[in-house]
């Protein structure tokens, strides 16, 4: 049997649907599917899940970077990580940052010859994206 007010099926038997918590008598069921209800469902499903990939989609599309900013950043600056900051490579620039500031100073070579080649590949195109996969700009 199938609830007359929403179109769920319901056991044969049963007093009360489950889904839209209505009782059932002789006059609330129907041995078919109510066909107006189920497309009513089907049309809300729809449209929550259109709703919900164009707010995932808004939030990747983020205001791009510059290569410059992002290239200068990592040749001055990259023993600190600050290019890996700013990119939103959050984990790369802490282990920079780690690395320069423990070692007290001693493995910051290191880390700025690391920096230095991670700001001459970004100028070079080599890394043309953030860490949200978006294109840096020119």
């Amino acid at each position: 049997m199938y609830c007359k007010n929403c179109g769920k099926e319901v056991e044969d038997g049963k007093e009360y649907c489950a889904d839209c918590e209505k009782t059932m008598s002789n006059q609330g069921a129907t041995e078919t599917p109510v066909q107006e209800n189920v497309a009513q469902n089907t049309t809300t499903t729809t449209t929550q899940t259109t709703n919900t990939q164009t707010v995932n989609n808004t939030a990747t599309n983020n205001q791009p970077k510059s290569k410059m900013a992002a290239g200068l950043l990592g040749i001055f600056l990259g023993a600190f990580g600050v290019h890996n900051f700013y990119l939103g490579y959050t984990g790369k620039a802490i282990a920079q940052l780690l690395i320069t500031v423990l070692s007290c100073f001693t493995l910051s070579v290191a880390s700025e010859i690391w920096g230095l080649i991670e700001g001459i590949l970004i100028l070079t195109g080599s890394i043309n994206t953030d860490a949200q996969g978006n294109p840096l700009k020119d």
